[in-house]
């Protein structure tokens, strides 16, 4: 995988969120916030993310929906239950995935961090396909920018998050990360 000088994955779908900005200035993208979604909870495959992080999520098209409504949210990538790769910030920019957050008593995750959302819940297991893709995605982002940690988003946000959950093989993900 190769990661363009437009911070955009060559090897991902681009489909461009409106959910971002600027990263202020002088700041080092150092830490990779892992997350979990699926919309509605637990159903997979669709464009339901999709149209969440473009603005184009329709409240009435599910009960669940209706506490979405008006949010602005985005992540840098989604990976899909199959592997396959979705962007939707350029790395660059700063995607709103992470909200309220801190790691290591530093707040605003959003400000240094790269968002990598996978499809999936914080209690079902992932893929197979979602663990080499993150591997090689991680890999092409490492190779780029001056990543030194992962976290989880219930590690940055833990009053409200619990993604990704106990069904995330940390040691596996580790483990992929340690032999190419």
């Amino acid at each position: 995988m190769a990661l363009g000088a437009d911070g955009r994955l060559a090897e991902a779908r681009y489909v461009a969120s409106p959910n971002c900005d600027e990263r202020p200035a002088g700041v080092d993208i150092t830490l990779l916030v892992l997350h979990a979604i699926s919309l509605p909870p637990g159903q997979y495959g669709g464009d339901a993310i999709q149209r969440l992080f473009t603005n184009r999520l329709d409240p009435a098209a599910h009960p669940y929906f209706r506490d979405l409504a008006g949010q602005r949210v985005s992540a840098h990538f989604l990976v899909r239950r199959d592997g396959a790769l979705l962007q939707f910030v350029p790395v660059q920019r700063r995607a709103w995935h992470a909200g309220a957050s801190s790691w290591r008593g530093r707040a605003r995750c959003n400000d240094y961090s790269i968002g990598v959302e996978l499809e999936g819940t914080d209690r079902d297991a992932f893929a197979d396909a979602q663990y080499r893709a993150l591997t090689a995605l991680t890999r092409a982002l490492a190779a780029r920018l001056p990543l030194r940690e992962v976290a989880a988003h219930s590690e940055v946000a833990p009053q409200r998050k619990s993604d990704p959950g106990p069904g995330f093989d940390w040691a596996r993900f580790f483990g992929g990360l340690a032999h190419p």
